[in-house]
């Protein structure tokens, strides 16, 4: 009889293992995807719909094509899990039990968290691009943005694709200087961190990358509420700062059943689980995959397809009582666009800042690491194809390991 795998998301993470695991494993076993639509969205191209550089459209693709064959994609809510019995309740009645479950439902957005955010203000004034509405609602309030207070604020940590909120920036401060009105235009990023980046040696590169482009940055500024009477977002500690045009990236957590699931999640709705084995500490036939997840690393895009290799040996291990294996090494890669058709590459884990020399090969690149380049821009351009194409579809990318490689790579300048 098939081993039941059940996969709770069918986004990056659990559509790329599901693929894998079907592929690896066959007719061994049987995997279960479930999702509450359809709609699988190309998430690193939200950032370009604001600056009409992306279409919305051609970044939503259906979650069902996505998965390989013989792979079951269930369209309905979760309600809870119970890892005592095995089973995920769906909402509005039925039952999946499972032998091995892999949570990948990621990180959703929490506006409602902020007093005042969706309040009159909201996609008029105060837009966020972590979702297809808001980046959409964005580009069009900046296409007649005639210049003023632009404020750039991220609520509290953690959040997804934590350099989105400076990329942002730096195509602002590109597209009103194409639009003209740059001089016009007081650019300030807001974040609750002390410096513009969690890693510290990646923060003193982009803090003087805000600088030189005239971008005002606040640090340790906590957001307790917003005022669109007064047109400001203020503090925790009442430092106020004001705004023509606010946009925020709302606070996250994990998804609501886990919250409605005894044991499974810490305060925030993330799962806790072990860092390099990436098993639950709820249950040991419980794996957490990408966002879901609590582990000390970044919630991006490239950290689900390192972890993938992982969590499919180690599901393989558990369904074959083997011990596990504890491989994943906190490995993530980001580009980061900086404006005027260049971008940066930062590479790190968990015991490693980001390091210099090239990717993915240490000497020979092509790809210069924590640089400047235009070949890092057409890179991450590149990169949605191969998102669709290799990444999704369960696949290796050429010459990318999943762990860290730090032979050959100096740590940079500071």
């Amino acid at each position: 009889m098939a081993s039941r795998i059940v996969i709770l998301g069918a986004g990056t993470g659990g559509t790329l293992a599901a693929n894998r695991l079907r592929r690896e494993l066959g007719d061994a076993v049987q995997v279960t995807v479930v999702d509450h639509d359809d709609r699988h969205v190309y998430q690193p191209g939200l950032l370009f719909v604001p600056f009409g550089l992306a279409d919305p459209e051609h970044i939503v693709r259906s979650r069902a094509a996505q998965l390989a064959g013989g792979v079951h994609l269930v369209l309905a809510a979760v309600d809870r899990v119970d890892v005592a019995q095995r089973t995920v309740r769906l909402a509005g009645g039925g039952e999946l039990a499972y032998d091995v479950l892999i949570i990948a439902t990621g990180a959703r957005l929490q506006p409602e968290e902020t007093d005042g955010l969706l309040g009159p203000a909201w996609n008029r004034r105060a837009f966020t691009f972590y979702d297809l509405e808001g980046a959409t609602a964005l580009r069009d309030a900046l296409a007649v943005f005639e210049g003023g207070r632009l404020l750039v604020n991220v609520v509290d940590m953690p959040i997804k694709c934590p350099v989105a909120p400076l990329e942002f920036c730096f195509l602002a401060d590109w597209f009103l200087g194409e639009r003209g009105i740059r001089e016009h235009t007081e650019i300030t990023f807001a974040t609750p961190l002390d410096a513009a980046f969690t890693k510290p040696v990646a923060s003193q590169m982009l803090g003087g990358l805000l600088r030189e482009k005239g971008i005002a940055l606040e640090t340790e500024f906590a957001t307790g509420r917003v005022d669109a009477d007064a047109g400001t977002i203020v503090s925790w500690d009442e430092r106020e700062l004001p705004f023509d045009l606010l946009v925020i990236v709302p606070a996250h957590g994990g998804a609501a059943y886990v919250e409605r699931s005894p044991g499974l999640g810490d305060e925030l709705g993330f799962v806790p689980c072990d860092n390099h084995t990436l098993q639950a500490r709820a249950a040991p036939d419980v794996f957490v995959l990408g966002d879901a997840a609590n582990v000390p690393t970044s919630k991006a895009g490239s950290v689900s397809h390192f972890e993938g290799a992982t969590i499919v040996e180690n599901v393989r291990r558990t369904l074959a009582g083997e011990q596990l294996q504890p491989s994943f090494d906190g490995h993530a890669n980001c580009f980061i666009e900086t404006g005027f058709g260049k971008a940066l590459l930062i590479d790190f884990n968990y015991d490693h800042e980001p390091l210099a020399g090239r990717f993915p090969e240490p000497h020979v690149g092509p790809l210069p690491l924590m640089r400047e380049s235009r070949l890092n821009h057409m890179a991450k351009l590149m990169f949605e194809w191969a998102y669709w194409h290799v990444l999704l579809p369960g696949r290796e990318l050429p010459g990318i390991s999943n762990e860290l490689q730090t032979a050959g790579r100096p740590a940079p300048e500071s």
